[in-house]
């Protein structure tokens, strides 16, 4: 199991920083991340659950800010790679110093008996999933969204597949 969740990571790891396309999710869908993580963590559901909406929420608020930046025509090396490890660091770190998860600079051992940055790193991965389905099921048709929302739809149902999934394992 653990070597699942470690590779699994990884991939999603490397398929972040590797894209080649800034998928700006608009502030609709941050707000309702962010309304997810305060309800989780409210009604004392699982760290895993709370974490996948975390890091769904951080990568959200990450292109975001990568968007607006290029909007305002900031430039600076590996922009998106340094805007996405700010956010990370700005939301991980102080969790770590409060207690609530384990030292994320130990990630090959902490990562599957950390509950809260496994959720973090899987969040993150189906998020950006949703984002890029959006993407491409909007190329495929003529650039065109299919339905209003869609571009907010996605990466949130996929967040809310992903809680089910997550409530089920954890039950």
């Amino acid at each position: 199991m653990k070597n699942k969740a470690l590779l699994l990571s990884a991939t999603s790891l490397i398929a972040l920083f590797s894209a080649q396309k800034t998928l700006a999710v608009c502030p609709v869908c941050t707000v309702a991340v962010g309304a997810g993580i305060g309800l989780s963590r409210w009604m004392g559901i699982d760290d895993s659950i709370t974490g996948l909406w975390l890091g769904g929420f951080l990568l959200s608020v990450s292109l975001w800010t990568i968007d607006w930046l290029d909007k305002k025509k900031f430039r600076f090396f590996l922009k998106r790679f340094f805007v996405i490890l700010a956010y990370y660091v700005f939301a991980i770190v102080p969790l770590y110093y409060a207690k609530i998860i384990a030292n994320p600079l130990a990630f090959a051992c902490s990562c599957a008996s950390d509950k809260l940055l496994l959720g973090i790193i899987e969040g993150t991965a189906v998020f950006f999933f949703g984002a890029k389905l959006y993407e491409f099921l909007k190329q495929r048709n003529n650039n065109q969204a299919h339905f209003p929302y869609e571009k907010v739809v996605f990466p949130v149902v996929t967040l809310l597949i992903f809680t089910i999934i997550f409530y089920l394992i954890t039950k």
